[in-house]
């Protein structure tokens, strides 16, 4: 594991889990059959996609813990990185 323990290997997943985590989410449990991009224009001005947008980070600190766990620390401190603009964005919309 060593050998892949690169910044950039973190960063890519860590940016694109949560929108992918977000699309699951909104597809499975959002009862309304607008696409992806019509729910989140519906969503922006509420509370409502503050506290989404911090639910989608949840992959991201499980995918942190498993790879500090397994000494990928370059790894971990790249998914971390790539949440960091949910993180902020879901604090200011709460």
């Amino acid at each position: 594991m060593a050998r892949f323990n690169y910044f950039l290997y973190g960063l890519i997943p860590g940016l694109i889990l949560p929108i992918l985590f977000m699309w699951i989410y909104l597809s499975r449990f959002y009862p309304a059959d607008l696409s992806f991009f019509e729910t989140l224009k519906l969503l922006y001005p509420s509370l409502l996609l503050g506290k989404l947008l911090l639910l989608s980070v949840m992959p991201n600190l499980i995918l942190v813990f498993i790879f500090y766990k397994s000494d990928s620390f370059k790894i971990a401190s790249g998914v971390l990185l790539g949440g960091m603009p949910y993180f902020i964005g879901s604090i200011f919309m709460l």
